[in-house]
């Protein structure tokens, strides 16, 4: 007997929101870290106006976006101007600056609600698969011993010791610069500090500390050779031309503007999520947001196979949706670097003049944070969309769509007078409801991760939900 039903690798945000996940459906699940804590200085500050959109259908958003900093558009790299995020489509049209350290640890406080075992300071080795499990071997700095999973999911980053070990390729191309990047004290401004020669320093505020990030001119031949201060020093001052002194460092890293994806998310038992699958420049501030992408994707996924009750080829639909979506991201971070470096060439002007009329601003704005991610389109605007979050009347009680979804299920909502679909109720939970606001729809088939399976208009009727409800859910009441 297997020791739990799936084994995570790593506890970022990707590997804590899809153990939730799966813990959510009655799935017993561990993750294991490497790292004996949370490090102490924090990779990101952004959470995007799409996984905001995702959370809330977990009821995971309200807390955050109150601690938050709202900001009305999208991060882009390479336009002088902002892409607003007034009328695209989502619920929360800003960006929100929170560190990525305290949504880890809301994620995690809601992974060991629901009963995850988090092992920290516990490193994955290596494993083997079988038809029916997978055996990993875990250290803790002192023993080895062997966890048995049903499934494994790589999500320990960019260097994924669970790709390699599975054999999936990670294709794509090298770095072609880095940059610094450094949390200290110093006294230069926000925002570009242009040197000389034109290079410039970009300082970003933090609580008590400033980021600063500059272009390495001389990068040591092992990217992985430690970053010091020292080192950051004498870049900022070659830079400015001038000497500005950095003081007590809190984090000092280097990154640079590889783009990679793995061949395949998935192989056997063993899948990949978050930075194990794919790296890219961090343009656009991306990074947490797809992860999280990416574990929402999976998790209902894995846990319908886990407990026995997915449609055949369930699984396999992650690795067709999130490829695709990670095939997309890498092409806009990549893009956006190339705006930026080619910022004189009439194709990039074309760009900048694309983005400042307010339809193409909108659109790029839904590129830029994957609003646009439409997993199978429809005759519908909705279909293969993630639904918007309508308000409705349910049970005589107001309510909004996100919330019939925060159990993690699919749901098939009901906004006929009549009650036309209650017969479905035998494959797929039934919601009846009422819009509070004019529809053009009858009915709705909800993925448990928001996205539209199916919608059902006057002129349509069910036609087609029974494929849908067979194809994402698995069951066809016999009396309909």
């Amino acid at each position: 007997m297997s020791d739990t039903d799936v084994l995570v690798a790593g506890a970022g945000p990707a590997g804590l929101l899809l153990a939730a996940e799966l813990a959510l459906a009655g799935v017993r699940t561990t993750i294991v870290e490497r790292l004996p804590e949370r490090p102490p200085y924090c990779r990101g500050f952004n959470l995007n106006a799409r996984a905001l959109d995702l959370l809330a259908r977990r009821g995971l958003a309200e807390g955050l976006v109150a601690e938050g900093h709202r900001v009305p558009h999208a991060p882009v790299t390479g336009l002088p101007g902002p892409l607003l995020l007034d009328g695209a489509a989502t619920d929360h049209p800003f960006s929100l600056g929170i560190p990525q350290t305290r949504v880890e640890e809301v994620l995690e406080a809601r992974a060991l609600e629901l009963g995850v075992e988090i092992l920290r300071g516990h490193d994955l080795r290596s494993f083997t698969q079988s038809a029916d499990e997978v055996a990993t071997t875990v250290h803790n700095g002192r023993f080895g011993r062997t966890i048995r999973a049903r499934f494994l999911v790589g999500c320990d980053g960019g260097r994924s010791t669970v790709r390699k070990q599975a054999g999936i390729g990670f294709p794509g191309v090298d770095a072609r610069w880095y940059a610094l990047l450094g949390d200290v004290e110093c006294e230069l401004p926000y925002g570009p500090s242009a040197g000389p020669d034109g290079r410039s320093v970009f300082v970003i505020p933090r609580p008590g500390y400033v980021r600063i990030v500059v272009r390495e001119d001389d990068p040591p031949s092992d990217k992985d050779t430690p970053v010091t201060l020292e080192r950051l020093q004498a870049q900022v001052d070659a830079v400015l031309g001038r000497h500005v002194e950095l003081r007590a460092p809190r984090w000092l890293s280097r990154f640079g503007d590889a783009a990679r994806l793995a061949s395949r998310y998935r192989e056997g038992r063993v899948l990949l999520a978050g930075d194990a699958a794919h790296i890219h420049p961090p343009a656009g501030a991306i990074g947490v947001n797809v992860a999280l992408d990416d574990a929402f994707n999976l998790g209902w996924k894995l846990a319908a196979t886990v407990l026995g009750t997915a449609p055949e080829g369930l699984l396999d639909t992650y690795h067709d949706e999130r490829h695709a979506a990670g095939e997309r991201i890498l092409a806009n971070t990549r893009a956006q670097v190339a705006l930026e470096e080619a910022a004189e060439e009439p194709w990039a002007d074309l760009m900048r003049r694309v983005a400042a009329h307010p339809a193409g601003n909108r659109a790029l704005a839904e590129i830029i944070t994957g609003l646009d991610t439409c997993y199978e389109p429809g005759g519908h605007p909705w279909s293969g969309r993630l639904a918007p979050d309508v308000p409705l009347l349910a049970s005589g009680a107001e309510t909004h769509l996100a919330a019939l979804l925060h159990a993690g299920r699919p749901v098939l909502l009901d906004l006929t007078a009549s009650g036309s679909f209650a017969a479905w109720s035998g494959g797929v939970e039934v919601v009846a409801a009422s819009s509070l606001s004019p529809l053009d729809v009858e009915a709705v088939l909800l993925r448990p991760d928001g996205h539209v399976a199916w919608v059902g208009t006057p002129d349509s009727g069910d036609a087609g939900l029974a494929e849908a409800v067979r194809r994402w859910v698995g069951q066809v009441p016999a009396s309909v």
